[in-house]
């Protein structure tokens, strides 16, 4: 899967450039990679219904992905709705969202821990009714020296068709596969210097 290097300005999302950010602003105190404890993206209360935080087991391709936070609304984009809360979490990605699924996105969350940057990406599925809904998906990483510990991922979608729906959005049939319009590294050497921000204690919790 290739991956092109790109600037912070690639993300189209306001809610998601307000994280990549404060994740900017984190990597600057603390490189090759931010510590989560610097991660100070202000108030995202209402950002964690299509947010997920995932601890990182193991190195390289064999690592594996355990979900520590996985909002409702995400959930219901893959058909976890099912599940108590308390279930959609401490488990691996690969087993929540089953393996042909997690095939089409594990080369994202690689990328992300081989280049120790954010990745950030685009991808167009149909609806249950049809309707072209755009996905986008940011994966943002920590850790300690140079390997990475932790992930925050923000996910996104919206159709230009107006109102869709979102339960089981990333289903399996083969109308739904995703389309990729966009795989990207965001380049620190080109990114700007993020405005400081001086937040009062609002320090996330993944």
């Amino acid at each position: 899967m290739e991956f092109n290097s790109a600037d912070p300005s690639v993300v189209r999302n306001i809610r998601q450039r307000v994280l990549l950010n404060a994740w900017l602003r984190a990597a600057r105190q603390h490189q090759p990679l931010p510590l989560l404890a610097d991660f100070e993206p202000g108030d995202i209360s209402g950002e964690l219904q299509d947010m997920m935080g995932c601890d990182v087991e193991g190195d390289g391709e064999d690592a594996r992905f355990v979900i520590k936070q996985q909002g409702a609304r995400l959930a219901a984009t893959y058909g976890n709705v099912r599940f108590d809360p308390a279930r959609r979490i401490n488990r691996y990605l690969d087993d929540a969202i089953g393996e042909a699924r997690y095939a089409r996105v594990v080369p994202l969350y690689l990328a992300c821990m081989r280049h120790r940057r954010p990745i950030y990406s685009i991808s167009t599925v149909m609806d249950a009714d049809g309707k072209d809904v755009s996905y986008e998906r940011l994966l943002l990483p920590f850790g300690f020296a140079d390997r990475v510990e932790r992930m925050v991922g923000s996910f996104k979608a919206i159709s230009l068709e107006g109102g869709f729906k979102i339960t089981n959005l990333m289903r399996l049939q083969a109308s739904s596969v995703p389309r990729i319009q966009v795989q990207a590294v965001i380049d620190l050497a080109t990114a700007p210097a993020p405005a400081e921000r001086h937040p009062a204690g609002d320090v996330v919790e993944l």
